[in-house]
């Protein structure tokens, strides 16, 4: 009797799992955190008080528990087409998600089921209808391993917008590979191929024409080696502020906003920089993304203690099309891009090199 019962227990849990794992168990996921995302931004915007401010941090939604139930839903049958969009989705949501052992190392959470995600691609899905949406979470990952699955869908599959669509993201990620020639080359081939085959496919709310155009400005004007824009714009207390105030000095341009995940770590990494390099010929200016009500009151409280431009409509971001927060740029006393990329430690020994370069 007690063996039947496990087997109807067990019976009953395996069609649990597999009722579970549908289109619409990952729609439903995904809702709910669009949800929960737009709840706690609407609440992040109105809270201007230190207290009210760490009242909604408390409750950002954790994107890590997210990420789990997904990879819980998709994960039996990655082999079928249809997860191929929430999977793009976990990727997205599982980037910028680290794990901290006892020692103070962090490790990306979901590291192993990225690259069984990868390996399911090559595997089951490369001439898939529906893997646009997944070449651009590969492309958003940045990660040069996703570039090989790239190039092979660009060249291998069936329908032109989707090679067109797979280019563009190959173009991306070699954008963090480096700038010589070759490469500039190749980008620029991928971008002329993703603008023939795809410029009217949609992608969210913009278009492969208008991602490719904006990769073309950044390797006219944006990449290391050119010089940046002269940004100019007000601070919080709405007095002109412009990146060629501070010629002469390392400028370290912080593209923030204190709703983005990781917002407590940006706030600690740039205080820390503002100690270390008191005295020095280095700038800190942030691009601020908040209402200005909000980033008068952080000022105020010297939560945050760097100037910023005041940028509540992304105007100064879309100038440098930045599309991913915190982003920063290093440039040199001339505005010449020396680094583009994540703050923190790459950020603080590109601006220490060019401090050294510069003595007599």
């Amino acid at each position: 009797m007690n063996r039947l019962s496990h087997l109807i227990a067990t019976v009953f849990l395996l069609l649990v799992l597999k009722s579970a794992a549908t289109p619409d168990a990952a729609l439903r996921i995904q809702k709910n955190w669009d949800l929960a995302v737009e709840t706690w931004t609407a609440e992040a915007k109105i809270a201007t008080t230190p207290e009210a401010r760490a009242l909604v941090i408390a409750k950002r939604p954790n994107a890590t528990t997210f990420a789990r139930k997904m990879w819980e839903t998709i994960s039996p049958s990655l082999k079928q087409d249809w997860t191929l969009e929430p999977a793009a989705w976990f990727l997205l949501a599982a980037r910028g998600q680290f794990t901290e052992d006892a020692k103070g190392s962090k490790t990306p959470t979901f590291s192993a089921e990225t690259e069984i995600i990868r390996k399911s691609i090559e595997t089951d899905h490369l001439k898939s209808p529906k893997l646009i949406p997944m070449c651009m979470a590969l492309a958003a990952l940045g990660d040069p391993r996703s570039l090989s699955i790239l190039e092979k869908i660009e060249s291998e599959h069936p329908n032109k917008k989707t090679q067109g669509v797979a280019a563009l993201g190959a173009s991306i990620i070699l954008k963090n590979l480096g700038d010589n020639a070759d490469l500039t080359r190749k980008r620029l081939t991928y971008l002329r191929k993703a603008i023939i085959e795809s410029s009217d496919v949609q992608l969210g709310t913009t278009t492969v024409a208008k991602l490719a155009e904006d990769e073309l400005y950044v390797i006219r004007f944006l990449d290391k080696g050119r010089i940046a824009p002269d940004l100019s714009g007000v601070d919080s207390a709405g007095r002109p502020l412009k990146l060629s105030d501070h010629a002469g000095k390392v400028v370290m341009l912080l593209f923030w906003s204190s709703t983005i995940p990781e917002s407590d770590r940006v706030v600690q990494i740039t205080a820390d920089m503002i100690k270390k390099f008191q005295g020095k010929a280095v700038v800190i200016l942030g691009v601020n993304h908040d209402p200005l009500e909000k980033l008068r009151a952080m000022e105020a409280e010297e939560t945050v203690a760097w100037r910023n431009f005041s940028d509540p409509e992304n105007k100064l971001a879309t100038e440098f099309r930045v599309n991913t927060w915190p982003t920063v740029y290093v440039l040199d006393g001339q505005r010449k891009i020396h680094y583009v990329g994540t703050h923190g430690t790459f950020a603080e020994l590109t601006a220490e090199a060019l401090l050294s370069e510069a003595k007599p």
